[in-house]
């Protein structure tokens, strides 16, 4: 018997719809950077992106466990001296509700070409309506 291997012409993507309405962060991140890199389908090669498409909505409902909604910060660094910032999960979100959940699937995806790649098929979205019905999402619940 013969091991297949799936190659960039056979790769079939779907769309998958995720609600991300009171889901704790990390499990809901979890869930979707498994879709995006196509580990749930048979024919998933680490050396190919497989993976689906996703669609988060409602990402302004989503839920920390624990105490980490007052003590979970966001830290960036310009490069430049002194150049560090630091913003609390609550500053986040009042900014924009979407960078949380593009922030913790991020940190779970490869850090190289093919990681970055598999980020593009993300689309996060704050309210509960989407410019994707075109594409036919499947609602997946986790």
């Amino acid at each position: 018997m013969k091991t297949t291997f799936a190659k960039p012409e056979t790769i079939s993507r779907k769309w998958h719809l995720v609600d991300a309405k009171d889901q704790v962060l990390g499990r809901l991140a979890s869930n979707v950077a498994t879709l995006l890199m196509g580990k749930h389908k048979a024919d998933f090669s680490t050396n190919l992106d497989t993976g689906d498409y996703v669609v988060v909505i409602n990402a302004e409902s989503i839920v920390l466990s624990g105490k980490k909604a007052d003590t979970k910060e966001y830290f960036s660094h310009s490069m430049h001296p002194g150049g560090e910032k630091i913003l609390s999960f609550k500053q986040v979100m009042a900014k924009d509700s979407t960078i949380p959940v593009q922030k913790a699937v991020w940190g779970m995806l490869p850090k190289n070409t093919r990681g970055r790649d598999m980020l593009t098929k993300l689309f996060v979205y704050s309210g509960s309506e989407h410019p994707h019905k075109a594409q036919n999402p499947v609602a997946i619940k986790f």
